[in-house]
């Protein structure tokens, strides 16, 4: 979703790249000014997915690293692994782990998702998160800012891949969440079915009351079952095109500094 979901830009270096601020951990995040930026996603998918002390943690296709730095604000000694494709955006991810004081507790894999299989255990992690690419190749505008396409489509891997490294990846019992475009669910629960891949929870997030939903959270256990519950659509804005309570309190605001930005 294309949202405003940091504060202005602090500083914008010769170097293309400004430092925004993340208000709900008073959080810093270094990104491209004129590639791919992150939007509300990845605050939707942290809070929808949450994590308890102590987990460990892996986000498929970092970016800059931003769910990264939200999940090791949610809980005491969580542990984080980003893998990002794109060496620049890998590097940004690192420059902003350090940034931010996580050094040692979130780490950044410059690695197609392919090749993880090599580099962890399976059943390494508690949780798997990911925001995967939503649009086919040769699907959807081009666009001109450098690193969009390759966010944003698939490129080395599919939902397929996606889905079946975050099965090898998580512990059994452990939890995959996505956060992914509508048009595309009804694959998403197809491709579960022989990766044997529960759906526990879905939650469809809809840009006011009035609008359908753009994009769907879902919540996935390896090795367990349980009822698929269907929670109440998130909403993002108001009749009035505010910011709602809810998606202020995704984004570490009060509702009084949405209608002042």
């Amino acid at each position: 979703m294309k949202e405003r979901c940091t504060e202005r830009a602090q500083h914008q270096g010769e170097n293309g790249v400004t430092i925004d601020e993340l208000k709900l951990h008073g959080q810093k995040i270094v990104q491209p000014a004129n590639g791919y930026r992150f939007s509300l996603d990845p605050l939707l998918l942290c809070a929808f997915a949450g994590v308890p002390d102590r987990a460990r943690v892996a986000d498929l296709g970092t970016g800059c690293g931003i769910m990264p730095l939200l999940l090791a604000g949610q809980g005491k000694g969580v542990t984080v692994v980003g893998v990002e494709f794109q060496e620049s955006m890998a590097e940004l991810a690192r420059q902003n782990t350090s940034l931010n004081g996580l050094a040692d507790r979130v780490s950044v894999v410059a690695e197609d998702i392919g090749n993880l299989r090599r580099l962890f255990p399976v059943s390494s992690f508690d949780l798997v998160v990911s925001n995967p690419p939503y649009r086919k190749p040769s699907t959807g505008r081009i666009s001109p800012k450098q690193g969009r396409d390759k966010a944003r489509h698939e490129t080395t891997a599919t939902l397929a891949d996606f889905m079946a490294i975050a099965k090898y990846l998580v512990k059994p019992g452990g939890r995959i969440c996505f956060i992914y475009h509508v048009s595309r669910l009804a694959e998403l629960f197809a491709e579960a079915v022989p990766l044997k891949l529960a759906p526990l929870r879905l939650r469809l997030v809809h840009d006011t009351a009035q609008s359908g939903g753009g994009m769907f959270m879902v919540e996935l256990a390896k090795g367990r079952r349980g009822d698929l519950i269907v929670d109440p659509p998130f909403i993002v804005r108001d009749a009035e095109g505010r910011y709602t309570a809810e998606m202020c309190k995704v984004m570490g605001i009060e509702p009084a500094e949405e209608k002042e930005g």
